[in-house]
């Protein structure tokens, strides 16, 4: 050790079991280094099960920008247990950095029962093909004499009875704070400056003045000890950041907060990851008051399943307020027969949904974008409705209010798309630009209208008078009238019919196509990669290094797929060979490519996809786009533990 390496940008993982406290590190370190001014994003994996199973959060960190991507080999392994050591030894770079606890050097991989048999008979039989006993500490030797890593070895049981000395806390509470032991070397490796950890801790642990001492001692002394040893392996450079304020939110916060901000009054939900975390938010600011003054309330309710979720927020919406529901797969699937109902009584209500890998129960605590199809066809008869996707966390909160707007604009559901990848990922983002926020409510009326015909006929888009004002509106879920009364005659079912449909066609004239897509690179590009949500971040940066490796890339990001930008889509498709064009989703069936052949004609052929659950990463995606340009016309991605 004691090679110091300034770097621009890293990427590290900290590893554990499942309520060991990797989330409570990674939300500290992720504080300290936007405090540094340093561009953070991390992914949280983890099974479906409460505490035990082995989870993970994967940073990527830089110093001249906010990354939107995650990318293999790692520079800094940081375990808590044996098990991590044993699951992400090959993701670790040669000349990396094992920070571990030589407590488990004799654990064993047969012994490692927590984790699924699959994976210990790979790892057994990799294991013997390079020559090792099964032991972490045969593991660890290997990376320090085959791959050269800069091996960190810590006593966490040690460190606990020293630091015992130094509190009053008993030494049974001192074992919450393991944890802390990881911050504290890895803060250490990077060379973070302490009063960064300690703005962290009184951030993550405000009004609790005893948990951020009893952390920081911990924390301080780890610090020392791998610095004294020689473990400052690396260091980030200067930052150059833009943007002098930066907030660090999950995917989840920052939609829960554009709600609050478009105006949400309220919000139901039935408890489903990954969907949850949204409304969990929204319950800690259900008053808004500034300055002492109450701005409003939002009532977060949560209901005996999503049957209902959907039909109270329908009822919510029809008193005028604006109203949204959040649910993942599972969920909608029940929501589906309240959904058309909106449709049919052109109700302006917002579903966020929050895809992960299915079907079933599927892979709950997985990400997946195999819900597109779904959501654009969902319920049956047919109905306008629009369908948006955001690509990263800022996109996501205007994307939010949009979604108000335009379902009150055009009075029908709006589905907001999202993925688990998204929600759960942490980053630190720019303040949106709140100047640029719009609060539109449609035809919203509340004076009484003599004679007053909710779906009057003489334009798609009536005047909508919320349930008690002065003006008396019906509701049935069957075919009626333009005052609401169940009406099945022929002539008025047509009439009825064009009217709800004809929404979307006034949508299509209305929404600039440019906002529906956008386009990343340069013009002249020779291959164009097409995808939509999360795959944004990480297709932008590989048509980035691509471009600068001598093949010319760029990036086409859907971002509405309802009512889809058509016109835009094909000009810009047009100018790409067909062999050149690749289509990047995390699905099976490649299913943006078959709306965008459905919409333009143009059928896409190659196809890089990912669907195991894990999110694409740079290094396969640009491992992907090289192999298609080689001549396959399908590349199947599946790193990830």
């Amino acid at each position: 050790m004691g090679v110091f390496m300034m770097r621009d940008e890293l990427s590290f993982i900290i590893g554990g079991p499942q309520g060991a406290g990797i989330e409570t590190s990674a939300t500290i370190l992720t504080y300290a280094l936007a405090y540094c001014g340093i561009g953070v994003i991390s992914d949280r994996e983890y099974f479906s099960n409460i505490k035990g199973r082995h989870s993970y959060v994967h940073f990527e960190i830089s110093s001249k920008t906010i990354p939107q991507y995650f990318t293999y080999p790692v520079q800094i392994l940081a375990s808590l247990d044996h098990e991590t050591i044993f699951t992400h030894y090959e993701d670790l770079e040669d000349g990396g950095v094992l920070i571990y606890d030589v407590d488990v050097n004799e654990r064993s991989l047969q012994n490692t029962l927590s984790m699924e048999e699959a994976l210990r008979n790979n790892l057994s039989r990799r294991f013997r093909e390079i020559g090792l006993d099964g032991s972490v500490k045969s593991v660890v030797e290997y990376l320090s004499r085959e791959r050269n890593v800069n091996i960190i070895p810590i006593s966490f049981s040690n460190t606990i009875k020293d630091i015992v000395e130094k509190t009053t806390l008993p030494a049974s509470q001192l074992a919450r704070y393991v944890s802390s032991i990881i911050i504290g070397a890895i803060a250490s490796v990077l060379a973070l400056p302490l009063d960064s950890i300690k703005f962290a801790l009184e951030k993550r642990f405000a009004d609790k003045p005893e948990l951020v001492a009893n952390n920081e001692l911990i924390i301080n002394t780890v610090y020392e000890f791998v610095k004294n040893i020689g473990g400052r392996v690396f260091s980030l450079s200067p930052p150059i950041h833009e943007h002098r304020e930066l907030i660090v939110v999950s995917g989840n916060d920052v939609i829960a907060m554009a709600k609050i901000v478009a105006g949400l009054r309220y919000q139901s939900y039935y408890p489903i990851t990954p969907a949850a975390d949204e409304s969990f938010t929204l319950e800690s600011y259900e008053r808004i008051e500034i300055d002492g003054h109450e701005y409003g309330s939002i009532i977060v309710f949560q209901t005996e399943d999503e049957i209902s979720a959907i039909n109270s927020a329908i009822g919510a919406a029809l008193t005028g307020v604006r109203s949204s529901t959040s649910t993942s797969g599972p969920g909608f699937s029940l929501m589906v027969e309240g959904l058309g109902w909106a449709g049919m009584n052109e109700t302006p209500i917002v579903i966020t949904y929050y895809q992960r890998g299915g079907p079933s129960t599927g892979l709950p605590t997985r990400g997946g974008q195999s819900d597109l199809l779904f959501s654009l066809y969902a319920s049956h008869g047919e109905f306008s409705r629009i369908i948006i996707a955001s690509g990263d966390h800022l996109e996501a909160f205007y994307d939010t209010i949009e979604a108000f707007n335009l379902a009150e604009r055009y009075q029908l559901p709006v589905i907001h798309l999202v993925d688990k990848f998204l929600a759960n990922s942490i980053v630190s983002m720019p303040l949106p630009n709140f100047s640029e926020i719009e609060i539109e409510r449609g035809k919203l009326v509340k004076d009484s209208i003599d004679g007053y015909k909710r779906f009057n006929l003489s334009h798609p888009i009536s005047p909508r008078a919320p349930i008690g004002s002065k003006n008396i509106s019906w509701y049935t879920g069957d075919e009626h009238d333009e005052f609401g009364h169940i009406c099945e005659d022929p002539e008025n079912r047509e009439k009825m019919y064009r009217k709800r449909m004809e929404k979307l066609k006034i949508a299509d004239e209305e929404i600039p196509q440019e906002k529906r897509l956008t386009y990343f690179g340069l013009e002249d590009a020779d291959l164009l990669l097409v995808g939509w949500g999360f795959t944004k971040g990480v297709a932008v940066e590989a048509a980035r290094r691509l471009t600068r490796e001598g093949l010319r890339t760029a990036y086409l990001n859907i971002k509405m797929f309802s009512p889809f930008p058509s016109k835009l889509a094909k000009k810009i498709l047009n100018k790409f060979d067909d062999e050149k064009i690749v289509a990047v989703e995390h699905n099976y069936s490649a299913q943006a490519s078959k709306i965008i052949q459905l919409n333009t004609g143009i059928a896409i052929t190659r196809k890089i996809l990912k669907y195991t659950g894990r999110p694409i990463h740079l290094n396969e995606l640009i491992d992907g786009v090289k192999k298609i340009v080689g001549g396959l016309r399908e590349v199947v991605l599946v790193h990830g533990p």
